[in-house]
């Protein structure tokens, strides 16, 4: 039921953002979804992408540090309060959102939103409990 997301850390300078991209391009990796976050120093490059392990290979021989985290990519109505749907089970209950941004999917009537939560398998609970989707990390690969 979850997500694998990969994190590579790179400086926070001119054109490392776009280095990190073309490496995945000439790998033939497609970025699904992606988030970052910087400070002054250095940026944290979350990634969902077709082939977890084609990308970290890739990266790794061009020098770079990579981790997996594990994410559940939750599907949100496309309506207002739709998103408070999801939120509000959680909070209740609380559990925390760590981190969240969307994956773009344009097969799907509704939003698809990765989530990093603080307690992951209480998260899965509750949003099984609520029937809301939670998508396969294979399911999300192929979309």
């Amino acid at each position: 039921m979850m997500a694998e997301q990969i994190s590579i850390f790179i400086e926070n300078k001119e054109g490392r953002l776009a280095e990190v991209t073309a490496i995945l391009r000439d790998a033939q990796v497609n970025i699904r979804a992606l988030s970052l976050a910087d400070t002054t120093d250095f940026g944290v490059l979350r990634l969902i992408v077709n082939d977890n392990d084609k990308a970290t290979a890739a990266l790794k021989k061009e020098g770079f540090t990579v981790g997996k985290t594990q994410v559940l990519a939750v599907e949100v109505t496309d309506e207002p309060g739709g998103l408070n749907k999801v939120l509000d089970p959680l909070c209740e209950q609380d559990v925390n959102v760590e981190y969240m941004y969307a994956f773009a999917n344009p097969q799907c009537k509704n939003a698809i939103m990765i989530f990093r939560f603080d307690d992951i398998d209480k998260a899965k609970e509750i949003l099984a409990q609520k029937d809301i989707k939670v998508i396969d990390g294979k399911e999300l690969s192929g979309l």
